[in-house]
């Protein structure tokens, strides 16, 4: 018998179809983590993650026959994923969003010495604070890109845009990040390792 973990997404999708729910458990195992982590990262909010990612894989249950299996699974998951959190966001517009799951990934460990410290963590509730105040498309670029690892043309293809305009977004994100940082040496210090936003 074939275990779960040797089947391909598309094997899996087309068993879902044909109703085994064991398929969906394990796509579930597979990319729970990945769907749990993105909408935590633009809700800033995990419970509503978690709700987000089970009602990503109910849609993914409900529309598996739409499903094209000839392309990876991922994007499909990720496109979900940034629609649920879109409509979570926009209902609590009142709310302010702050993304601290995506700079806790991008900040570096804090420094052991006590005044050390407390400048990372000021330096980092600056940045907080300067993603939070992001539009949500910029922000949703933020994520996929430094969080998600996605490349440009990946992030084109799950916010069905082209390319340029993914470009565009990130490079505003980036402008919009220097002039809301009033202290840029600190953010080149403590970022990790993401030259492309200092």
């Amino acid at each position: 018998m074939t275990l779960i973990e040797d089947v391909s997404d598309a094997q899996l999708v087309e068993r879902l179809r044909a109703g085994d729910l064991d398929a969906l458990g394990g796509l579930f195992d597979r990319y729970y983590a990945q769907v749990y982590r993105t909408a935590a990262a633009i809700t800033r909010d995990n419970a509503v993650a978690d709700d987000i990612a089970q009602d990503c894989f109910l849609k993914l249950h409900q529309y598996a026959h739409r499903i094209d299996v000839s392309l990876p699974l991922a994007p499909w998951l990720y496109r979900v994923t940034v629609n649920l959190s879109y409509t979570w966001i926009s209902r609590r517009q009142k709310r302010k969003i702050s993304l601290e799951a995506l700079v806790d990934h991008l900040m570096s460990p804090p420094w052991s010495a006590p005044d050390q410290v407390a400048e990372h963590n000021e330096a980092q509730n600056h940045i907080r604070q300067a993603i939070s105040e992001l539009h949500f498309n910029q922000r949703v670029v933020i994520v996929l890109h430094y969080l998600c690892s996605l490349s440009l043309e990946e992030i084109a293809e799950i916010l069905d845009c082209p390319v340029g305009t993914v470009k565009s977004r990130l490079y505003y994100a980036r402008e919009s990040l220097r002039r809301r940082l009033d202290d840029a040496d600190r953010f080149n210090e403590v970022a990790h390792g993401y030259a492309g936003l200092t």
